[in-house]
């Protein structure tokens, strides 16, 4: 399904105790396929444990850059996310920057 110019990342983040997401997977994962070529996200999937939330950070987050962290996108988390995840959606991100950063100068 995904071209060879792509890679799976995952970011993760630790969410409340109370939360069920915490409950059913012990940490809030995001895991992105990205475009090696263009460094754009293409595809993602999160451990939300709803539907809509894992579409709505979809929404958020396909297409955009994953080489570099933006200040923009996690204000827009900020605004527009208002459930007990939204620190977790933005950390995750900060650590799938961080670890596609690190294939990418590992192996490409």
């Amino acid at each position: 399904m995904y071209m060879e110019n792509t890679v799976y990342v995952v970011g993760n983040a630790k969410t409340n105790e109370d939360n069920a997401i915490t409950i059913r997977f012990n940490s809030f994962y995001i895991g992105f396929v990205v475009d090696l070529s263009t460094d754009k996200i293409i595809d993602l999937n999160s451990s939300s444990t709803l539907r809509t939330t894992d579409e709505f950070i979809r929404s958020l987050l396909i297409g955009r850059n994953l080489r570099i962290f933006d200040d923009k996108l996690k204000e827009e988390v900020i605004k527009r996310y208002h459930g007990s995840s939204q620190k977790a959606i933005i950390v995750a991100y900060r650590d799938g920057v961080k670890k596609y950063n690190e294939v990418k100068r590992k192996y490409f």
